[in-house]
């Protein structure tokens, strides 16, 4: 038996609202109301409605195409965010074209080889390309702190968590359970920075001693452990570490394991991210969630206003982090015998 397939005029039946209003919703437009939006979008997924992209494409000279630039796949924080993405442009009827500028070997830049497929409109969730604002550009939404690269951060709409806080968060707990000398494995980018100088405000505040790395590159497991083994060598009466992120967290466990330190017994180590990675069983990382997938969210709602047409000056969401702890942190005991002093 086939079953009809359920149309636009079917989903405004369900709803209770005009086809005209659904048609609203599918192209994101800002007209729509929140109880509007969200009994559309509830028609939708209780109908399995999947609009006609071909039909609305040529309806509206549209190709329905969100390009997402990233510059790191092997980083989870981007999995949470084309999530979040996905979770809001879908039900409007997008569909997503992820390009990753460190594993793709392109002849162009990434933005170009988006606009050749004439992408609606993009998603930056890296260090923006200079000049990447432009005329001939379609609505960017920036996702995540960055740094102000080529005047592009200011200029257009961006969709962060409050990086210091989280940071922040990270010092009042480890001052909590006792820790008075910490160190920082610090990474690159705009968010590396805001997080060790948060980090490195807070400690201050606290009265707490910090030391930090001056690594600078990608936020790597690899870069976690090579920084870890040089901070604890010349620091070895640190008690606690902080990572850029959960990945660099990771390498931060394996040198704590080479080096004889146990943790969290002798030494305290913190991730930022909240990744799957840190929710394993076996890692069971204490980190900040800095809501990745509502970033993402965030960062489909203001695109999706963008693209059907909405104006005025570029906003700014700033969402609230928490902390989440698991088992890499306790209080503080004495490192001196282990160190043979």
């Amino acid at each position: 038996m086939v079953t009809k397939r359920p149309t636009i005029y079917d989903v405004a039946r369900h709803a209770g609202v005009s086809k005209s209003l659904v048609s609203l919703v599918l192209q994101g437009s800002p007209r729509v109301g929140e109880d509007s939006l969200r009994a559309v979008q509830a028609a939708i997924a209780e109908l399995g409605y999947r609009p006609s992209r071909a039909a609305a494409s040529l309806a509206a000279q549209r190709t329905r195409v969100v390009g997402v630039v990233i510059d790191d796949y092997t980083n989870l924080w981007f999995v949470d965010l084309v999530r979040g993405l996905h979770a809001e442009l879908g039900p409007r009827g997008y569909r997503l074209s992820v390009v990753d500028v460190a594993t793709a070997a392109q002849a162009e830049d990434p933005v170009e080889g988006l606009l050749a497929t004439r992408v609606d409109g993009i998603v930056v969730g890296m260090e923006p390309p200079p000049g990447l604002v432009g005329q001939r550009l379609p609505p960017i939404v920036v996702a995540g702190t960055r740094e102000t690269t080529g005047g592009t951060v200011g200029e257009v709409d961006t969709a962060v968590n409050d990086d210091a806080a989280g940071a922040a968060l990270v010092v009042e707990h480890l001052a909590a359970l006792g820790h008075r000398f910490v160190g920082h494995v610090a990474s690159g980018g705009g968010a590396g920075r805001a997080r060790e100088d948060g980090f490195t405000a807070a400690a201050r505040a606290a009265g707490i001693r910090m030391v930090a790395t001056e690594w600078r590159g990608p936020a790597t497991d690899g870069a976690g452990y090579d920084g870890a083994r040089r901070l604890l060598a010349a620091h070895p009466e640190v008690t606690a570490v902080f990572a850029a992120n959960d990945l660099m967290a990771v390498g931060v466990l394996g040198a704590a394991r080479d080096l004889g330190r146990d943790v969290p017994g002798t030494l305290s180590v913190v991730g930022y991210d909240d990744t799957s990675l840190a929710a394993a069983r076996y890692v069971d990382l204490t980190t900040v969630d800095d809501r990745s997938f509502d970033v993402g969210g965030e960062a489909g709602r203001l695109l999706a206003a963008r693209m059907a047409g909405g104006g005025g000056a570029p906003e700014r969401r700033v969402l609230a982090p928490s902390l989440v702890v698991r088992g890499t942190t306790g209080p503080p005991r004495s490192v001196r015998s282990r160190l043979g002093n």
